[in-house]
């Protein structure tokens, strides 16, 4: 493993704004190697435009990025190939590595010079050994060999980009920038095209990394393994993000801390409003049905007091005003409406279904992927179906959650549920008029794309929901959810009337949904490969 690094990262007073709205301000926090800072906060919040900022894709509108050290950087989305950019797997990967792959060649060419025996020689060749070493060079190649598999990243360096899926560009440009193991990180939902092997990859990667990191994601269980402090965008009391030093369990009470006290303020001075505005109204209506002060009060304050009394409360409700405290009302909290699903009603039956591999390539079941496939190659007869036979029932109120490896056919079932693929052996039948929803794991669709990945999630969301499905399909549905907003929509699955299918990686919703039903396609993968002769080890 590298030495630490010298490197750093600090921003001071940024403001950033989107579409002139200003979105954050106030923002302080420095980045020394070991760090890893967790990203939080709701959907909108602008979490992915800080990275930009740090990254120095975006100028602030206010403030200061210094930067020092190489950086390495994932975004949440991935362009599918730039005009002048890398073309195949082996570009970006070459791209990635650049600064390793040169210190190597470096080194080669200085060893090489070595023979004239000249003292200019000798010290290149010692700038050359010391930059290798810094960089762990050497160990690059086999890092980044480690890293494509371990998340399941295509290894065909002569793949064309265009033909990748979401999930495999991305998974490429991670092994890269894992194994490249620039001084700076910064990851946007790294977890989100991640099976649990390569969940397990990542995390090891991240506490070993020499350099400092800044992290967002919605995944509890990657930041309680690896955060050290925690910067939450949504809003505070002062207006200023809340920066915790230590893991989430410490962020969590700081904020319901600081939730609890704004609040309390909140409430005491709506009190305070509430006693103010009944004495002005008290003292109005006193005015009004001729009041006069006791027998004996001279004739000035007979004609003053009550008007002058109204004066001051008023006054003093204007100042309250002025200087209100605010509690933003919350993010819009994804429900689901009622379906009028019957419990126990029929909804849906597949029985035997099974869809063949078009070919041999290990890939996610998506709907890139099955596109692009070669219709005309003669299929592997040993490779394993891309879903094994599987024969399951709905009826309203059912649940059932879908696990195993990328590849394990996740995705390709709730494709064939929904009637969007046809299987190769098997049928699906929808029973009576159950209504049927299906969330792709990813929107691919060629349209405009208007706010965050996570606003666009909440939008689909809402949009499934409002259809009243009696059958959900859901292929990761946390993915670019924020932490509150996944809390949400497993409480809401939880209470919903409809079937619920669930396909995930994600650790929070194993966890959180351990008590359903799991179907594990990975291990009939397994059993399938065994019956057709292949090696499984």
């Amino acid at each position: 493993m590298s030495q630490r690094t010298t490197s750093h990262l600090r921003a001071r007073e940024l403001q950033l704004s989107r579409g002139g709205r200003v979105l954050l301000t106030g923002i302080d926090l420095t980045l020394v190697p070991g760090a890893v800072l967790a990203v939080v906060g709701e959907n909108g919040r602008g979490k992915t435009t800080l990275l930009d900022a740090l990254a120095g894709k975006l100028e602030p509108d206010a403030g200061t990025v210094e930067r020092h050290g190489a950086l390495g950087m994932v975004r949440q989305e991935l362009a599918t190939a730039d005009a002048d950019g890398p073309r195949t797997v082996g570009d970006l990967l070459d791209a990635l590595l650049a600064r390793p792959l040169a210190a190597l060649r470096e080194h080669d060419a200085a060893a090489d010079a070595l023979a004239d025996g000249t003292a200019e020689a000798a010290r290149r060749y010692d700038d050359a050994l010391a930059r290798v070493t810094a960089l762990d060079a050497w160990d690059a190649p086999r890092r980044l060999e480690v890293a494509l598999e371990e998340v399941g990243a295509v290894t065909d360096r002569d793949r064309e980009l265009t033909a990748l899926s979401v999930g495999q560009r991305y998974r490429v440009r991670l092994a890269g920038v894992i194994a490249a193991r620039d001084e700076i990180l910064l990851l946007d939902e790294p977890t989100n095209h991640l099976d649990a092997r390569g969940l397990a990859h990542l995390t090891r990667a991240l506490r070993e990394h020499p350099g400092a990191v800044a992290l967002v994601s919605h995944d509890r269980a990657l930041l309680e393994d690896v955060a050290t402090s925690v910067l939450d965008l949504d809003p505070t009391e002062d207006g200023r993000p809340l920066l915790v030093g230590g893991g989430l369990a410490e962020w969590e009470q700081a904020r319901r801390r600081a939730r609890t006290a704004w609040e309390e303020a909140y409430r005491a001075q709506q009190e305070e409003q509430r006693r103010l505005q009944e004495g002005a109204d008290a003292a109005r209506s006193r005015l009004s049905t001729g009041w006069r002060p006791d027998k004996g009060t001279g004739k000035h304050q007979r004609q003053s007091r009550a008007p002058g009394t109204v004066r001051a409360l008023n006054d003093r409700l204007a100042r309250l005003e002025e200087h209100r405290l605010d509690v933003p009302p919350p993010p819009p909290r994804l429900s689901l409406p009622d379906s009028g699903t019957s419990a126990g009603t029929p909804l849906l039956r597949a029985d035997g279904v099974q869809v063949d591999r078009a070919d041999g390539r290990r890939a996610d079941a998506s709907r890139a992927e099955a596109d692009s496939a070669d219709p005309d190659r003669t299929p592997d007869p040993s490779a394993p179906p891309r879903l094994p036979e599987t024969t399951l029932r709905l009826e309203g109120g059912d649940r059932l959650l879908v696990v195993g490896p990328n590849g394990a056919g996740k995705t390709t079932l709730l494709r064939v549920l929904a009637g969007d693929l046809a299987p190769d052996a098997g049928a699906v039948r929808v029973l009576g008029r159950a209504r049927l929803a299906l969330l792709a794991q990813e929107d691919e669709r060629q349209e405009p794309r208007r706010g965050s990945p996570g606003e666009r999630r909440r939008r689909a969301l809402s949009r499934l929901f409002s259809e009243r499905p009696d059958v959900l399909l859901l292929d990761e549905p946390t993915n670019h959810l924020g932490i509150s907003g996944v809390d949400d929509l497993l409480e809401a699955l939880e209470r919903t009337p409809s079937a619920v299918v669930v396909a995930s990686h994600d650790r929070t919703v194993l966890r959180r949904l351990a008590h359903w039903p799991r179907l594990d396609l990975g291990e009939a993968v397994r059993c399938a490969a065994g019956r057709a002769g292949v090696d499984t080890l």
